[in-house]
């Protein structure tokens, strides 16, 4: 286990920024340790000392700093995300200038897989569609429709990491048969490695989409995946709504090309559009790490990396593109 420094030095006010909300109990962690700036929304109104005073900003995966942001702060030294995926960060930029960048992996592992598996479950027996069955008063007219058995089905995983690979355990306890794609084949894993992407749902009864964010894996799941799974094939995304190509998702589920899926993360949230709100959907509102002790976890390991950098100690979990201490 990485050790976590347990406090910071005093730093002078405006040295922290935050950008964008935050859980609230981290939001005072730091109002208690530091006197925190909060940077507006709009770039353009950011008070030039205010910005030239900024050396750390703690924000969130779904916000980050973006490339205005980044620029915008001459004198900016780390940027501690809250999440595990940063994508919403310029990390190219803060690469080039020296920025460290610093994210919340491993934490949050166990509780995403969790949702990955509930997801799966719930897309192959529809426990909740057949909940709200129940709750109409249906039942007394008949009874709920057959569903498929989960237990020995073929579980395709689409990314093979730290997530990828706990969600691949826990589907293994349902005697299912494991694939993954990656560029490269993982070393020392049980589970059999397919080159692409369209190879992969075509072989699979579900494809779980556990691939991290950001350019290089936008719209990575277009029509041609989403259709090779076939009539008999779900999708589960518990990654970035930015991987799956919604509208093709919305045709295939339309046309019958595909069974059902189920959905933590949406191309533009908190939006989701109203043809993704059908009864084949499992549709969750981004909540996969949403647990208390997950949150808590992500909140101590956003104020180490903060702590580290401003005590000049490497950080507990940098990012691997920009420096590390």
């Amino acid at each position: 286990m990485t050790n976590l420094p347990d406090s910071a030095s005093p730093v002078a006010p405006g040295t922290v920024a935050q950008a964008g909300p935050l859980l609230e109990s981290l939001q005072q962690s730091l109002r208690d340790e530091y006197s925190v700036v909060r940077l507006p929304d709009d770039v353009a109104t950011l008070d030039p000392a205010v910005a030239a005073a900024v050396r750390a900003v703690v924000t969130s995966g779904r916000v980050g700093v973006g490339s205005e942001l980044m620029a915008a702060l001459p004198n900016l030294e780390i940027v501690t995300n809250f999440g595990v995926g940063y994508d919403t960060t310029d990390v190219a930029q803060a690469a080039a200038r020296g920025i460290r960048v610093a994210n919340t992996p491993d934490v949050l592992t166990d509780c995403v897989a969790d949702t990955a598996l509930g997801l799966m479950l719930d897309v192959f027996r529809r426990f909740g569609a057949s909940e709200r069955f129940l709750r109409d008063g249906r039942w007394e007219s008949g009874g709920f429709p057959l569903t498929r058995r989960f237990s020995g089905s073929t579980v395709g995983v689409l990314g093979l990491g730290r997530i990828g690979q706990a969600i691949a355990r826990r589907a293994a306890a349902f005697d299912t048969t494991i694939l993954y794609t990656t560029r490269r084949p993982v070393e020392g894993v049980p589970w059999e490695h397919v080159p692409s992407a369209v190879d992969l749902a075509r072989r699979s009864d579900v494809l779980v989409v556990a691939v991290p964010g950001g350019a290089s894996t936008e719209g990575l799941v277009d029509a041609e995946v989403i259709r090779a799974l076939g009539p008999d094939g779900f999708l589960v995304n518990i990654a970035r709504g930015s991987v799956v190509d919604e509208d093709a998702l919305i045709v295939a589920l339309e046309s019958g090309e595909i069974a059902g899926a189920g959905l933590d993360v949406f191309a533009h949230e908190p939006h989701v559009p109203e043809r993704l709100i059908r009864d084949d959907v499992t549709l969750l509102p981004h909540v996969g790490s949403g647990t208390t002790e997950t949150r808590q976890d992500m909140r101590d390991l956003t104020l180490a990396n903060l702590r580290a950098h401003l005590a000049g100690e490497p950080l507990p979990t940098p990012v691997p593109e920009t420096p590390a201490g």
